[in-house]
């Protein structure tokens, strides 16, 4: 008996977690599965970031001349090596006080167009933060990680012998039937990454909230160096008169076998120039190797190794490349988007289950739609959009097109979830005709 009443609880946990935050959850979840994509959606939808692959790549230095002579009062503040061989380098460009994404194709040497805002930085801030700023965006973002590890922890405990029911799909019983099978189904298959998600989740919110120093001991900090011996003038051109390939020369003697992706030019005179990319180490991200440089000299300053670094600090350079599923290139890309997509088809059903299952009791289906904390996910989507929109405009310049494609979208699935969440249970629950002799079964 008490094991009965104790999966009945579970069973409690886990619908409030899916039902209660369900329209967070899904932003959360659907932002989450978009982002581990965005770089190739940028491609499909941009031509201008699209890099036809050839055998040998342009100079560094040529790139950067490009760059310069399409802006020339422009500065770079960062320099993001092509993250597949089919796409163009990225050089954040600050101008006239906008940050600029300018494509530069790394095997021409060539400035092929530029943006404000991509696929890919939209998705990554949506998911990172839900645009809302003061770190309440964050600790809510990352709060779902625990969250979605008792949701699926609670769904393990009261559904019985789940490792024996991978391929059990009930069909031709109704459409409760139908999906509350594919539920399960879905769930099971998904929970390897599903737990996954749930643990990097957490290990992000551990490492924001530095618990027991975590953050301090993971991170590395930059060095500082004597202020470099340049006038205001020079140091403000400094990011066009490095010599990049000097510098990733240095850096790959530094580290043998590093392949320079990534350059961070010295925003400050006393920050040095701070080269980062991949070695022959696997499944942590480029920073995990890093290569400080003085700006002027080439001098090395400090050096890390992937192969080095300590526990904690390899940790956290492997969470990211696992939490999006980038590791193992575009192959396990698609991979975790579909489980990602699986993730929130869950959310997705799992509130459809129960709604339905609540129809047979118009005044329970009212209940359940006007509990309380719809108002919560409200007030928190409500924020989102507002903050959203101010980022938009503030800090991305977006343009009208751009503007207009994000709010239609945005328009579009909230009437899609409008119209089957609300009116078609609305449907459901309307009482029989007075002339009908009989109400239609649901």
């Amino acid at each position: 008996m008490a094991t009965k009443i104790n999966k009945k609880v579970f069973f409690k946990i886990h619908s409030w977690i899916g039902i209660k935050l369900s329209i967070l959850f899904f932003i959360v979840c659907l932002s989450g599965t978009i982002a581990t994509i965005s770089h190739e959606l940028d491609w499909l939808f941009n031509p201008d970031i699209r890099a036809e692959i050839q055998p040998d790549y342009a100079s560094k230095n040529t790139m950067v001349q490009a760059v310069k002579t399409h802006y020339p009062t422009g500065k770079i503040t960062f320099w993001r090596g092509a993250v597949a061989p089919y796409l163009c380098d990225v050089v954040y460009l600050q101008e006239n006080g906008q940050r600029k994404y300018v494509f530069v194709n790394p095997y021409t040497g060539k400035v092929q167009g530029e943006t404000t805002l991509t696929i890919q930085r939209y998705f990554r801030d949506l998911h990172y933060y839900l645009f809302i700023p003061f770190q309440v965006g964050h600790f809510t973002v990352l709060f779902f990680g625990f969250l979605l590890f008792i949701s699926t922890v609670t769904a393990l405990v009261f559904y019985k012998k789940w490792w024996r029911k991978l391929f059990d799909l009930k069909t031709g019983k109704g459409p409760v039937v139908l999906f509350r099978s594919l539920h399960r189904l879905v769930g099971i298959w998904s929970i390897p990454l599903t737990i996954l998600f749930s643990i990097t989740g957490m290990w992000y919110f551990l490492e924001r909230a530095n618990v027991a120093s975590i953050s301090d001991t993971a991170n590395t900090k930059a060095p500082k160096i004597a202020a470099v011996d340049l006038d205001s003038t020079a140091f403000s051109h400094l990011s066009y008169t490095i010599d990049y390939d000097s510098a990733a020369r240095v850096a790959q003697r530094a580290i043998p076998g590093l392949k320079v992706e990534d350059m961070f030019p010295p925003r400050k005179a006393t920050s040095p120039l701070y080269l980062s990319g991949r070695s022959d180490v696997a499944l942590v991200r480029k920073r995990a190797n890093r290569v400080y440089l003085h700006p002027t000299t080439y001098a090395v300053i400090k050096v890390q190794k992937a192969e080095q670094i300590q526990t904690v600090t390899w940790l956290n350079e492997i969470a990211d490349p696992l939490h999006f599923g980038y590791f193992g290139g575009l192959l396990t890309k698609i991979i975790w988007f579909f489980g990602g997509l699986g993730i929130s088809f869950l959310v997705g059903t799992g509130i459809w289950i129960s709604l339905k299952r609540k129809v047979r009791n118009a005044r329970q289906a009212k209940a359940q739609r006007l509990g309380k904390w719809k108002y919560v996910n409200a007030l928190v989507v409500l924020l989102m959009f507002g903050f959203m929109y101010s980022t938009l405009f503030e800090r991305y310049a977006v343009q009208g097109r751009q503007f207009w494609l994000i709010t239609i979208t945005w328009v579009g699935l909230i009437y899609l979830a409008w119209f089957i969440y609300q009116k078609k249970i609305n449907q459901a629950v309307k009482p029989p005709h007075p002339r009908s002799p009989q109400a239609p079964r649901v």
